[in-house]
C-alpha cells in the first residue's frame, strides 16, 4: 500500500497526523515516535524493513487493509539511524512534545531534528575525523562554496573559479559526504557528484533570513561569500532545529595561502588512507598521528590536505617542534597532561545543541581540570599562544555533577548532595522512607507471628505486604489488610500506612527526579556562556597536540628541520620515503633529489620495481611534510614554498565515467600544464604508456619540452621511453638520473639507489621472471627481444627543442606586463575596493605602454 493512494479522511487520527508530518519531509524516512518505539509507515516501513532487516507488520489505521509497519525500540535507535545514513537515507526523529500522562487525546508530535551525513552531531561519528556538510552556490561566473563541521562548530568558505570540472575536485578533495547546491546550478554537476562520487546532494534555493547568526559572516566583505554561508546555514538550522550558535566565525580560505593540490594527488600519495585498502594504516596520517586528543588528530589531518604556504608561520613551527624535542622531560608532561582532554570541540557543540549528557560535563570538568597545568608548560616552554583555565567552571561542576551520573537525565543521581537544599531534603524523605519500609517488614512479621511475611515494590503496583498461601489464615480483621492482588502462591496486601508512605517516597522520588533535571539544564545553561572560549582554548591545545606529535615522530626517526629559501632550489639529500621506511623490514636505501638553479626536471629511468614511484612520492611527501611544519625524513633539507603539486602516478582507468587510462593520464596532464607556474611541483611516472608506443613517446616529449620552456616548474618524469634521454643535450635545465639495477648470470639485483646519466635497458623479462612466469614463455620471451634487438627498431629521437609555432598568447618570450599583472592576482580574493584600484592601475600602466 502506497501513501499516495490513501483516502485520508478514513485514517485515524493518529495516522492523519503521521500523514501531515510526512508530507513537509518527503525526502526522509520518519522514525514516529509511538511509546516505547519508533515506528515507520508505508513506504517508509517498506524500505526500512529491506534496508535494517526488520520484520514488517501492519497497523489498523481506519483502512480496510492494515498499513505496512515497521519499528524499533526507542533507546537503542541510534545504531539503526547510522546505518540507514551510512547508506545515504535521511532521517527525520519525530518526538511526543507532550507528556502523554498530562494530555487528554492524542500528543502532540513534531520532528525535533533530521539526521543527515553531514549533519551528525552524535557521539557515533569518527572522532579522529572532521564530518564537513558542503554547499556550492552557483553565481555563473564563479561558484562560492562553504562547509561547516556541525558537531565542532567549525565554518569556512572560498571561491572557485566558474569551471564545473574544479569546484568537483574541490568537493572530491576535501572528501565531503553531502552538499546542498543552490537550483540554478548546473545539473551536470549534480548528476557528477551523485553517480560518479556517491555524495548525497540537495537542491534547494532558500537562505537565512534572520539575522540571529550574523557574527559567522559578519566581518566578511565579499558578499558571493555571506550569500554562500546563508544558503547553508538555513539548510542546517532548518534540519537541526536547536540552539546552534556553537557555530564560529567562518574561516575565508584563500588558496594562495595553502599548498594546493587534487583528489588524485592526494590519493597517489596516499596521504590519509591508502590506495589499495582505503584505510588510514600506513598513510603518512598514520605514521604522523602521535596526537593525544581527538583534536589534535583532526587539526592534523587537515593541515595534511592544507599545507601551508607562509614562510614565516611555517618556521615558527619549526621552532616549536625543536624546541619540544629539546625540552623532553616537560614534552613528556605535557603528553601526560593531554591524555586527559576528552574532544572538548564535540563537548561544547553537545552543550549548544543540548543533547548532552551528566557523563558530558563530567569530561568537560576532567579536561579542563589539568588545563592550569597545561598554561604552566606553556609558560616554561613560551608558547607564543594563551589558554584560559577556567577555574570558576570547574568548580561549579566539580560541586554539582555526580561522578557516577547514569546516562540518560530522568533517572535522577545528577546532582551532588550539598548543591540544593530543597533536593537534599527531598533526598532524606526518600531515604528514611525506604528505612520506614525495612522496619515495617519487621514490624509486621512481630505483630502478625508470619516469619516469612515480605514488604515488597513494582512499579505496577507500588508498594505491598506479601504473605505465601500457607500462611494467609494467620490474617486478622484487626490488622487492617486489604487484598491487593492474588498470585499462585501468595497473596499481596496493603494497608493505610503502607499507602501514606508509598506516596511520600514515591512523590519525593519523581520530585528528585524533576528538580534534578532543572538543575542540570540550569548548569547546562552557565556552561554556554564559557562555548566561544572554549573553543579558542581547543583550538591551541590542538595546534600544541599536532607539534608535540610532530616532535615524537622527528625524534624516534631521525627527521631533520628544512631549511626553506626563496632561491628555487631543491637538495634532500640522503631522503627517505617515511611510510615505506617505517614499514620494510630491510634496511631503506636513501637517495638523494637535487635541483638546483639550473635544474627543473630529473628525468627518470630505470626498471620496473627499481623504486623509481617510490622515489618520486618521497620528494613530494617531504615537501608536503616540509610545509606543514614537520621535520623530514632527510639529512639535509633545503627547498622553496611550493605553490601547487601535480601527480600522475600508476594507471587506473576511470571505469565510472567510462573513461581509459589514456584519456585520464591526458586530462591530469592538462591540469597540471594549465595551472601549474614555475613555484610548483610536477610528479609524472611512464606518462604516456597508455597509448601505442611512438605516440606515447612523441608526447612525452613534447610534454617535456613544453614544461621545461613555458612552465618551468619543478619536474620529476619517470619514463621507459630511453630514447627520451637524449634531451639532456638540448634541454639545458633537464638532467638524467636512473635507479641502477645489477645482472649477474641473468639474474637481476634491483639496488633502488638513484644515480646520475640515463640507463638504455629495460628489464621487464626479468622481473616477469620475479613474477614466476613460466620458464618456457620467459626463454620465449628473450627469443623474441633478440629478434627486436638485432632489427635496431629504435628510430632517432627528434630532438629539435623549438617545436611549438607559439601563438602571441603563448610566446612567453614577449611578456606583456599588463597579462603578467593579470595572472600574479586571483580576482576571487580581491575585495571590491581592491579590485577597483588594479583596474585604475592597470589602465594608468596601459597608457604608459602606448
Amino acid at each position: 500500500m502506497k501513501r499516495s493512494e490513501v483516502d485520508r479522511d478514513k485514517l485515524s487520527p493518529m495516522m492523519q497526523q503521521y500523514m501531515n508530518i510526512k508530507d513537509n519531509y518527503e525526502d526522509c524516512i520518519i522514525f514516529f515516535r509511538l511509546g516505547d518505539f519508533y515506528e515507520m509507515f508505508f513506504d517508509d516501513a517498506i524500505l526500512a524493513s529491506r534496508v535494517l532487516e526488520l520484520t514488517l507488520t501492519g497497523k489498523n489505521a481506519g483502512l480496510d487493509e492494515r498499513v505496512p509497519m515497521c519499528g524499533v525500540p526507542h533507546h537503542a535507535y541510534s545504531s539503526y539511524v547510522d546505518e540507514l545514513i551510512d547508506k545515504g537515507y535521511k532521517v527525520a526523529i519525530c518526538e511526543q512534545l507532550e507528556d502523554p500522562k498530562e494530555v487528554k487525546g492524542m500528543v502532540k508530535r513534531d520532528v525535533i531534528q533530521v539526521v543527515t551525513k553531514g549533519t551528525r552531531i552524535d557521539s557515533n561519528i569518527d572522532s579522529k575525523d572532521n564530518n564537513y556538510i558542503a554547499n556550492i552556490y552557483d553565481f555563473s561566473y564563479c561558484f562560492g562554496l562553504s562547509y561547516a563541521d556541525v558537531s565542532t562548530g567549525e565554518v569556512y568558505a572560498t571561491m572557485v573559479e566558474g569551471d564545473n570540472d574544479k569546484i568537483i575536485k574541490e568537493i572530491t578533495r576535501n572528501g565531503f559526504k553531502e552538499i546542498i547546491v543552490n537550483d540554478t546550478i548546473d545539473r551536470e554537476i549534480v548528476e557528477r557528484l551523485r553517480s560518479d562520487h556517491d555524495i548525497l546532494v540537495t537542491i534547494t534555493k532558500e537562505e537565512l533570513e534572520s539575522d540571529d547568526y550574523e557574527y559567522i559572516y559578519k566581518n566578511i566583505e565579499d558578499i558571493r561569500i555571506c550569500k554562500t554561508l546563508k544558503h547553508l546555514l538555513f539548510y542546517i538550522l532548518e534540519n537541526k532545529k536547536g540552539d546552534l550558535h556553537h557555530l564560529q566565525r567562518c574561516v575565508v580560505v584563500k588558496s594562495s595561502n595553502y599548498l594546493e593540490f587534487d583528489v588524485n594527488t592526494k590519493k597517489n600519495l596516499e596521504l590519509v588512507e591508502t590506495i589499495r585498502n582505503r584505510d588510514r594504516q600506513y598513510s603518512l596520517l598514520w605514521l604522523l598521528d602521535k596526537c593525544r586528543t581527538a583534536m589534535g588528530s583532526r587539526y592534523l589531518k587537515y593541515n595534511i590536505l592544507n599545507p601551508l604556504t607562509d614562510k614565516e608561520e611555517i618556521n615558527r613551527r619549526y621552532d616549536m617542534v625543536s624546541l619540544l624535542s629539546t625540552e623532553f622531560i616537560l614534552r613528556d608532561d605535557l603528553i601526560n597532561l593531554l591524555e586527559n582532554i576528552y574532544d572538548l570541540e564535540r563537548l561544547v557543540g553537545r552543550v549548544t545543541y543540548g543533547n548532552l549528557n551528566a557523563k558530558d560535563l563530567i569530561q568537560l570538568k576532567n579536561s579542563i581540570k589539568v588545563l592550569p597545568d597545561i598554561k604552566k608548560i606553556f609558560d616554561e616552554i613560551k608558547f607564543d599562544k594563551k589558554i584560559d583555565t577556567f577555574e570558576e567552571l570547574y568548580e561549579l561542576l566539580e560541586k554539582t555533577i555526580s561522578e557516577d551520573a547514569p546516562f540518560s537525565l530522568h533517572e535522577g543521581h545528577l546532582i551532588k548532595e550539598g548543591y540544593n537544599k530543597e533536593l537534599d531534603e527531598l533526598k532524606r524523605i526518600s531515604s528514611g522512607s525506604k528505612d520506614f519500609i525495612l522496619e515495617m517488614e519487621q514490624t509486621e512479621r512481630e505483630r502478625t507471628g508470619i516469619k516469612n511475611l515480605k514488604v515488597g515494590f513494582n512499579k505496577v503496583f507500588g508498594y505491598y505486604i506479601e504473605v505465601s498461601k500457607g500462611q494467609c489464615g494467620l490474617i486478622k480483621d484487626e490488622y487492617g489488610y486489604d487484598r491487593k492482588q492474588t498470585l499462585a502462591n501468595a497473596e499481596r496486601f496493603i494497608t493505610p500506612i503502607l499507602k501514606e508512605k508509598e506516596n511520600i517516597i514515591l512523590g519525593a522520588e519523581e520530585k528528585i527526579i524533576s528538580l534534578e533535571y532543572k538543575l542540570f539544564m540550569d548548569i547546562r545553561e552557565v556552561v554556554k556562556r564559557y562555548v566561544h572560549k572554549l573553543q579558542k582554548t581547543s583550538k591551541v591545545i590542538s595546534e600544541i597536540d599536532m607539534l608535540q606529535a610532530f616532535s615524537i615522530v622527528s625524534d624516534n626517526n631521525k627527521y631533520v628541520r628544512p631549511k626553506l629559501v626563496n632561491e628555487r632550489v631543491l637538495k634532500l639529500i640522503e631522503c627517505r620515503h617515511p611510510v615505506v621506511e617505517t614499514v620494510m623490514k630491510d634496511k631503506y636505501i636513501a637517495n638523494d633529489i637535487v635541483m638546483d638553479k639550473t635544474t627543473n626536471i630529473l628525468l627518470i629511468t630505470g626498471p620496473n620495481m627499481a623504486g623509481k614511484s617510490t622515489y618520486m612520492r618521497q620528494c613530494a611527501i617531504t615537501v608536503i611534510m616540509a610545509q606543514i611544519g614537520c621535520f623530514v625524513p632527510c639529512k639535509e633539507a633545503i627547498l622553496p614554498v611550493f605553490d601547487k603539486i601535480f601527480t600522475r602516478i600508476g594507471a587506473s582507468d576511470d571505469l565510472v565515467s567510462g573513461e581509459s587510462t589514456f584519456m585520464v593520464e591526458m586530462k591530469e596532464a592538462n591540469y597540471a600544464i594549465q595551472e601549474a607556474t614555475d613555484k610548483s611541483l610536477i610528479l609524472f611516472d611512464e606518462l604516456g604508456r597508455g597509448t601505442a608506443t611512438y605516440d606515447g613517446m612523441s608526447l612525452a616529449q613534447a610534454i617535456l619540452e613544453y614544461i621545461h620552456d613555458k612552465i618551468k616548474a619543478k619536474t620529476m618524469f619517470s619514463t621507459h621511453y630511453h630514447e627520451l634521454t637524449v634531451l639532456e643535450k638540448d634541454l639545458k635545465q633537464l638532467k638524467n638520473v636512473h635507479v641502477s639495477a645489477v645482472e649477474e648470470n641473468g639474474q637481476v639485483t634491483f639496488l633502488h639507489k638513484v644515480k646520475n646519466g640515463a640507463v638504455d635497458k629495460s628489464y621487464g623479462i626479468h622481473v616477469a621472471a620475479l613474477a614466476k612466469l613460466p620458464k618456457s614463455l620467459i626463454d620465449r620471451a628473450n627469443d623474441i627481444l633478440n629478434v627486436y634487438e638485432k632489427k635496431n627498431i629504435k628510430k632517432e629521437t627528434f630532438t629539435q627543442t623549438s617545436l611549438f609555432e607559439y601563438s602571441d598568447v603563448e610566446d612567453s618570450n614577449k611578456k606583456n606586463p599588463v597579462e603578467e599583472a593579470i595572472k600574479e592576482i586571483n580576482p576571487l580574493e580581491m575585495s571590491p575596493m581592491e579590485a577597483l584600484n588594479f583596474l585604475y592601475n592597470l589602465k594608468k600602466d596601459i597608457k604608459k605602454l602606448k
